[in-house]
């Protein structure tokens, strides 16, 4: 602290030092540990040091004073010579352990004073003065602690609010008669003694940064610094943070200054701290300053002000600046984009979010980068709004601040001014609604288009679409549904048509599933089967494709063969499939446009026939219709095959095969069908790997306890046939009950009804009833099931012997006769032999029928070895336009000698002539096949055979047939 601090000090000095004050306990043991014995007395006192008695010259007429118990290092030690009967004022000289004190910067001498600043272990020892006049004081010992003393300042807090105090409490050890001396900094620089009190708590009310130390006068004492206390002292002037501009978003790029207003401060005489979040360092300044505002500078920010570095403002409250990372852009929009004649059309120019605020407007037209309008240009509506009345292509921007900050440019807007041109949308193909996957084209008309070059627009959903004048859609789907609109606009031109009126576009959810019927499901040989197949909207344009279902084994599916002459289509959605004689399964699909669009195929549906054939047949086992559940039931199928599964079409509606892979309801092994407990009712049939399918059968199972055991395949006539009734325990029912057609047929006691000569009257719905036991009370009721009757096969039957021999051989010659003459008058007629003509005005049809009655005819009679054959076709005039019918008779006429049996050199010579011959008839419709045979037989020898006489046989037969149109 210097020695001006001491000068300072002693002018505060209010009474002596007291000698032999004792610090307390730790003094005394300070005293006796540490340092010498002290003895006071008259003059020749004797002062013992270290055990060696010492003794003054005078009898203490120089007086030193120094502190009587143990001083801390670092503590200051005044001491002072003084005499006893003071003549005038003397400089002494100080002594330690009896050599002149050495005077450095930590020992000072002044006139009668002696101060070491800051104790060591060193300065320990005896001291003693002496004057100019040889006056010299008895001995004093100086004794020093090796440590320093502990002297600690606390507050209560920091701060002293307005208007308040901090209270400051000083501990010093061994305080015994010491006093506080209180320091206050009002600077970094500068150190001010504030108070001299003796006490150890002391209230302030100023700022500044204090210490504390102990003190005891005369001599003057005293202890090391304490620890430093900084108290801010908080001002009543209030500090406030301003944004200039005040905007609540700050967004990239713009240029602000927060500024900390002292409120009743004046400008001058303050310095400034501030506090923030954001990452950016903060000046020391009043403006804090953001040239560039980027997202390290969004935080909170505050400030206070300093007069002094212990003295301040409050903080202020806090200011949340927000800035934006991005440049924000302008949003244009018009309340509406065309402009009626002598109308007007008004813009909205806004910057998102609609929050931030200060923006002025800048317009354009045409190019972004062209000047801004002027008022001459538009109408002033209000802030962000303008009215204009002529077309163009608009932009707008925001700007704000100085200088000036810009938004990014708004998109484009076209405003158009209407043309009395009106545009149509048309559709191709026009159906009434579009299919799922189709392709069809929407197109923009306008009519009186001049000599100009257009544009199109098309708008969809609230969606505007550039296009040309067609708009292609390649696949339709749903999201294509809903109104379609387009306008015209002349090339280069702001100008455009209306929009045109809405064209409603309807698309279906999945591609079209046609629905195939077949009539009749079951068949008689030869009867005709009509196909019908039927789509939604049938009158738009669909054609149809008409296939055979040709069975794949390898995956358990079909493939698909087109009918002849379904090649190209049909326009009518039905198909007739003449001289049908076995089970076939036929599928459809529907077809339009170009390239043609298909549906789905449906799944195939077959026509069933009981008769088996060669080629495939299904065999039941057991052999009947009805079956128990649970009963093992299997399907054989024969045929010109190896591969083969059994096919169903179940009571539910279901097509399913048994395969010698997996199947729910049965499994394939070879070529038998093993049904497990799973199977249903239904009709069963073969299908074969050669395409080929057997006749079909309709079983059921039952759950009940009786059946009826019928055959599972037609009856012909003629023959013999037992129903039967079954109970599930295997006993035979009693009084038994047959119905046909729920009428009362036969009462039979051994449960089996026999029809011994089965005709087509006895077709229908058969049932029975029974017993389990004569007495038994329970009677059961078995389901009905169709008993089928086919007709026989018709066989010739020879006429009697006589007969033959008498009119056979004069019909055949007469008709041989009228032949030959016919013929002869024929060929002079047509000057034509060996000829076939063949009407070219029939249809694919007509020729199918024709071609298949030549071709029965061919199978009926083929030409024997050696025989001679005539063809010949006698054919009358043309078919009439308006669909009569015509007649056509076919003639066969055979000519056969037959040698004497026995007679081996002789060949039978034969002689055949077949004749077409086709009359034109308006009223008959009737197709005459004739075979005349004419035999000469010789007559038989008893016992043994001989050559006959050669005769001449003519067969002749004559059978309805078809006309060709029906």
């Amino acid at each position: 602290m210097g020695h001006t601090l001491l000068c300072v000090l002693a002018l505060f000095l209010l009474s002596t030092l007291l000698y032999g004050q004792d610090e307390g306990q730790n003094g005394e043991q300070d005293r006796h540990t540490e340092g010498p014995d002290v003895k006071e007395g008259l003059t020749g006192a004797t002062v013992s040091y270290n055990g060696l008695p010492q003794y003054s010259n005078n009898s203490g007429d120089a007086v030193l004073e120094s502190p009587a118990s143990a001083v801390f290092k670092g503590d200051s030690v005044t001491m002072r010579c003084r005499q006893r009967n003071p003549s005038n004022d003397m400089d002494a000289a100080f002594f330690k352990d009896g050599s002149p004190l050495v005077i450095d910067t930590n020992h000072q001498s002044r006139g009668a004073e002696m101060t070491i600043s800051s104790v060591s272990k060193s300065d320990e020892g005896t001291y003693t003065c002496e004057f100019g006049d040889r006056t010299e004081s008895e001995a004093k010992e100086l004794r020093v602690r090796a440590r320093r003393r502990v002297v600690t300042l606390r507050a209560d807090k920091t701060t002293i609010p307005v208007g308040g105090h901090v209270t400051l409490t000083c501990d010093v050890e061994g305080a015994t008669g010491l006093e506080n001396l209180w320091i206050r900094y009002t600077s970094d620089s500068s150190e001010k003694p504030v108070d001299i009190k003796n006490g150890y708590q002391y209230d302030i009310s100023h700022g500044g940064k204090y210490t504390c130390q102990g003190l005891r006068r005369e001599p003057d004492f005293f202890t090391s610094q304490s620890n430093a206390v900084i108290i801010q002292e908080t001002v009543s002037n209030k500090a406030t943070v301003t944004l200039q501009p005040n905007w609540l978003q700050i967004f990239s790029g713009e240029k602000m200054t927060l500024r900390c207003e002292i409120q009743g401060g004046g400008d001058t005489g303050w310095t400034y701290d501030w506090s923030t979040t954001s990452e950016y360092t903060p000046p020391t300044g009043k403006d804090y300053i953001i040239s560039s505002a980027a997202g390290y500078h969004s935080g909170q920010y505050s400030c206070m002000g300093r007069r002094d570095s212990y003295s301040s403002t409050q903080w202020s409250d806090v200011i949340t600046l927000t800035v934006l990372s991005y440049r924000p852009r302008a949003r244009l929009s018009a309340d509406n984009e065309d402009i009626p004649v002598g109308g007007s059309v008004t813009l909205t120019c806004s910057v998102s979010p609609s929050s931030s605020s200060g923006w002025k407007y800048f317009w354009y037209r045409g190019e972004k980068t062209s000047k801004p309008l002027t008022t001459q240009d538009y109408i002033f509506f209000s802030d962000g709004k303008i009215i204009v009345s002529q077309g163009g292509l608009y932009w707008c921007r925001g700007g704000r601040g100085d200088p000036v900050y810009y938004t990014g440019y708004s998109g484009s807007v076209r405003v158009n001014k209407i043309i009395t041109n009106r545009p149509v949308v048309t559709l191709h193909p026009n159906w009434p609604e579009i299919c799922f996957g189709e392709m069809i084209t929407l197109t923009c008309e306008i009519k009186n288009k001049g000599d100009n070059e257009w544009e199109y627009e098309w708008k969809h959903r609230s969606n505007t679409l550039r296009k040309q004048s067609e708009y292609m859609i390649g696949y339709a789907s749903t999201l294509d549904r809903g109104d379609y609109k387009c306008r015209g606009r002349v090339k280069g031109e702001t100008s455009s048509t209306e929009w045109s009126d809405a064209f409603r576009l309807r698309v279906s959810s999945n591609k079209p599933q046609p629905v195939l019927t077949v009539s009749p499901l079951w068949l008689s040989p030869g009867a005709s089967v009509t196909l019908n197949c039927s789509v939604e909207h049938p009158s738009a344009g669909w054609r149809f494709f008409w296939y055979k279902a040709v069975p794949k084994l390898s995956d358990n599916s079909y493939s698909y063969e087109l009918i002849p002459g379904s090649i190209n289509g049909t326009e009518q959605d039905s198909y007739i499939v003449d001289g049908q004689t076995h089970t076939e399964g036929y599928v459809c699909r529907a077809g339009r446009g170009d390239p043609v669009y298909y549906t789905h195929y449906i799944e195939p549906k077959c026509v069933w026939s009981g008769d088996s054939h060669s080629a495939a047949s299904l065999t039941v086992s057991p052999d009947r219709i009805q079956h128990f559940s649970r009963e093992p039931v299997s399907l054989s199928c024969e045929g010109n095959s190896t591969e083969w599964r059994v096919s169903r079409f179940s009571v539910d509606g279901y097509l399913g095969h048994c395969s010698s892979s997996s199947s729910y309801w049965g499994t394939m092994t070879g070529s038998r069908c093993n049904m497990n407990s799973h199977w249903q009712s239904g009709v069963y049939w073969c299908e074969s790997e050669t395409g080929q399918f057997s006749n079909a059968v309709s079983i059921t199972i039952q759950y009940g306890d009786i059946i009826l055991v019928s055959p599972v395949h037609p009856v012909t006539e003629g023959d013999s046939v037992t129903l039967g009734c079954k109970l599930r325990t295997e006993k035979v029912p009693y009084n038994v009950d047959f119905y046909k057609n729920d009428k009362l047929v036969q009462n039979v006691t051994g449960g089996e009804l026999t029809i011994s000569a089965v005709s087509k009257s006895d077709e229908g719905f058969y049932k029975c009833k029974g017993k389990d036991s004569p007495e038994g009370r329970q009677t059961w009721m078995s389901p009905e099931s169709w008993m089928s009757v086919k007709s026989a096969p018709r066989h010739e039957q020879s006429p009697p012997f006589p007969v033959l021999l008498i009119v056979g051989p004069v019909c055949g010659v007469l008709l041989i006769l009228l032949l030959l003459l016919f013929l002869y008058l024929y060929r002079k007629s047509k000057d034509s032999c060996f000829m076939r003509s063949q009407s070219s005005s029939r249809g694919p049809a007509t020729d199918h029928m024709i071609n298949q009655d030549e071709t029965q005819l061919k199978e009926y009679a083929p030409p024997l070895h050696g025989d001679a054959v005539l063809y010949e076709s006698i054919k009358g005039f043309e078919e009439p336009e308006h669909g009569e019918s015509s007649d056509v008779t076919y003639s066969v006429v055979e000519l056969k000698n037959i040698a004497k049996k026995g007679n081996k050199k002789e060949e039978p010579e034969e002689s055949a002539v077949y004749s077409d011959v086709k009359i034109r008839s308006a009223t008959d419709n009737n197709v005459m096949y004739a075979q005349v045979n004419s035999h000469s037989k010789a007559k038989k020898d008893k016992g043994k055979s001989r050559p006959a006489a050669a005769d001449e046989t003519v067969y002749s037969e004559v059978k309805p047939g078809k006309a060709l149109d029906q």
